[in-house]
Parts: C-alpha cells; sequence; structure tokens
C-alpha cells in the first residue's frame, strides 16, 4: 500500500463541519505518516422539475461553487508539510468518493454531510462509503462537549 509515493490519503469535503474535522485529523495523520492527502468534493447538477428548465442559465456555476467551497475549507486547515491536492468532481458524493477511493490507502470523511436529518448517526453517503470503499475507511464525527451532536 502507498508505493513510492507515501501513504494516499483521500478526504472528502462537502462544506460541512464532520468533512473539516475530517479533513484536519487526515491531515494530521498524512504529516505522522510521511503521507499526502488528496480532497475531493463532488458536485450534481440539482433536479430540474417541470418549469425549472429555464432556471438554470449558467451550468458552470455548479463546478465553480463546489471548488470555491473546497478551497475555503482547505484556507482553514493548517496543512503545512503536507502535500494536499484537490479535485472537484461531478457525480453523486459516494461514487465519486468511491471511485476516487481506488487509487487511496484510507478514505476520511465526516459522518454527517450538509444533506439528511438532523440526529442522524451516519448519514446516506458515509453509508454507502463503509459498505463499499475499497480502502480502510475512517469515519469522523463531531459532539459537543455535553455530548449533543454540533455542528
Amino acid at each position: 500500500m502507498g508505493g513510492d509515493e507515501g501513504f494516499r490519503i483521500l478526504s472528502g469535503v462537502d462544506g460541512s463541519g464532520p468533512a473539516r474535522l475530517a479533513l484536519e485529523w487526515a491531515v494530521a495523520e498524512a504529516r505522522l505518516r510521511h503521507g499526502q492527502v488528496r480532497v475531493v468534493t463532488a458536485w450534481q447538477f440539482p433536479p430540474v422539475t417541470v418549469g425549472m428548465e429555464g432556471l438554470i442559465r449558467d451550468p458552470d456555476v455548479f463546478p465553480q461553487a463546489a471548488r470555491r467551497l473546497q478551497n475555503e475549507t482547505l484556507q482553514r486547515v493548517d496543512s503545512e508539510g503536507v502535500t494536499v491536492t484537490g479535485d472537484v468532481v461531478q457525480g453523486h458524493p459516494a461514487d465519486v468518493l468511491l471511485r476516487a477511493a481506488e487509487d487511496a490507502d484510507l478514505l476520511v470523511v465526516g459522518s454527517r454531510g450538509l444533506g439528511g436529518f438532523t440526529g442522524m448517526l451516519l448519514g446516506s453517503v458515509s453509508t454507502q462509503i463503509l459498505h463499499h470503499s475499497p480502502c480502510p475507511v475512517l469515519m469522523v464525527r463531531t459532539r459537543s462537549r455535553t455530548g449533543g451532536e454540533e455542528e
């Protein structure tokens, strides 16, 4: 595992608090293992319903927004001493991360992203990743000091 380029960690970033904490953990682990981190942010066109076709005038807005979100997250994480690369990929987040994980030694994600229902232990993307990942998975979950979930 890892080959000549060192230990390869993949981290999914969607702008959520758990995803940022997962990236922080991934960078810290890469620093310890003299590895590298690849950050992947997935984006999708929103579902179009009848009458909405004319509302999407610039399809480039979605990948641009995903890149901006990824860059903002990367700026909030101290990655000094670690090679961190970022990709923005079109597709369902679970599918995108599972494909990217084929070249990784470890996949690190937050337990819940931006979608879903508050209070769920795992989101649907996290669940898919746990069941189908081609590499080991580390799931980062946030907790407040009082034991409840925090954003």
